[in-house]
């Protein structure tokens, strides 16, 4: 049986620091049309199995595949052309454009010196308006805030057009409105696209909202896998990150988890007796 093209994966994966092993033995399915999230604690090793599924951390044991090939086969140009990765690292480049940033994306399908073809032109303008950067096409990067150089990073990830995106902490440093349009975008990718992706998050009730598979990462190894409604659970939580937690489901049928700290939570009543 042949495996979609489009279906990258990690098979017995273990990833190493120098002599340290920081992920061990683990193995994860991205498919088309659906969306995979990482979450766990800081050091769980979510971030670091992103990248070497991207082939930008080296593989000590297992392999990467993609459709029925080993990635390790492919030519960076072939990969690229399939397979796209979003950081938070990237640097705010001095002396371009945003429309200049976003057209990097389009490197692995250009030609030599080639200019932009129409297609280009198109892919680049469809990143730019998915993410809302569209209007500051001809600003400089160097003069926009943090938030706004991570929405042309991703614009330019998404202008790469591939049938697989990876994306590591994409609503970091963004406002509300962007983390909230950045998950729909998510969630276009898979479900009009029918994109395979796999996501890195911190924040929990933002991984049960939009993701398919969720994977609960600590010490490097998977502690849960499965539907997030079935991961989430208040046991996994506070085994893995080693605090309390309340989970409910809201009106709307999505879940809600609260970390039970040592102070309560003010209610709409103590405020009140609290305003003079």
């Amino acid at each position: 049986m042949t495996t979609s093209p489009h279906v990258l994966a990690g098979e017995q994966l273990v990833l190493r620091f120098g002599r340290t092993a920081v992920v061990h033995h683990v193995s994860l399915t991205l498919e088309p049309g659906r969306v995979t999230a990482l979450v766990g604690p800081n050091g769980s090793g979510k971030s670091t199995l992103l990248r070497a599924l991207a082939r930008l951390h080296r593989v000590d044991e297992g392999r990467v595949t993609l459709g029925d090939r080993a990635a390790s086969l492919l030519d960076g140009r072939a990969f690229a052309r399939e397979v796209t990765l979003f950081t938070q690292s990237r640097p705010a480049p001095q002396g371009l454009a945003v429309r200049d940033v976003v057209a990097f994306g389009r490197h692995p399908h250009r030609r030599g010196f080639a200019g932009l073809s129409v297609a280009d032109r198109r892919a680049i303008d469809h990143a730019m308006r998915v993410t809302g950067v569209h209007p500051m096409a001809d600003r400089a990067v160097g003069e926009l805030s943090g938030g706004e150089v991570q929405r042309v990073w991703l614009a330019a990830c998404l202008a790469q057009d591939t049938g697989v995106v990876l994306l590591d902490e994409p609503t970091n440093h963004l406002d509300l409105r962007y983390r909230t349009e950045t998950l729909d975008l998510v969630r276009d990718l898979a479900d009009d696209h029918g994109t395979a992706v796999g996501v890195v998050l911190h924040d929990l009730d933002q991984a049960a909202r939009v993701a398919d598979t969720l994977l609960l990462m600590a010490a490097g190894r998977i502690h849960a896998v499965g539907d997030p409604f079935d991961v989430l659970t208040a046991a996994n939580i506070a085994e893995v990150y080693d605090i309390g937690v309340e989970v409910s489901v809201d009106g709307r049928g999505r879940l809600r988890i609260d970390p039970v700290g040592r102070h309560p939570a003010r209610s709409a009543s103590s405020i009140r007796e609290a305003t003079p």
